[in-house]
């Protein structure tokens, strides 16, 4: 089993959101950077987990865990001319990026802010604490994984 990071704005989409959703799940979409995109569709599988982060926020952190319940797929809002995430360059024939489905597992009683996550030294080589780290879907290794919940409850 592989573990992930998947941030996402929470006025844009949030965990809440996620719960909401009918079956408690939805696609992951509008990812438009290649590495992220390449975690995707090459190590993302079925039954993965990843921790949901809310990011440009007040207190960005770590508020739950989602499931993946489908690997990739084409990403069909990057043929669709009226979505924000339309890419000319893309098309049906040769899709250029991919989305992955996720579905609602738990949310914490309270975010594990970045703040708090930066002061755990087991947590030092995290990808998300690395000093100019952007990437929207990120992996985590399995010892981070434990710490991270060792954390939330």
């Amino acid at each position: 089993m592989n573990y992930w990071l998947f941030k996402s704005e929470p006025d844009a989409f949030s965990i809440d959101d996620l719960k909401a959703m009918k079956g408690k799940k939805d696609h992951w979409d509008g990812i438009r950077n290649y590495q992220a995109r390449n975690l995707m569709r090459d190590d993302m599988k079925k039954g993965d987990l990843g921790f949901f982060y809310h990011s440009s926020c007040k207190v960005p952190g770590i508020v739950g865990i989602v499931e993946i319940v489908r690997e990739a797929y084409p990403d069909y809002t990057a043929l669709d001319p009226e979505s924000k995430y339309y890419d000319p360059k893309s098309s049906a024939d040769e899709p250029r990026w991919v989305m992955v489905d996720v579905k609602f597992s738990q949310k914490f009683d309270e975010v594990l802010s970045l703040t708090a996550l930066r002061q755990v030294d087991a947590l030092s080589d995290m990808v998300l604490l690395r000093k100019g780290s952007r990437l929207s879907i990120q992996p985590v290794s399995e010892a981070q994984w434990q710490t991270i919940l060792e954390l939330a409850t």
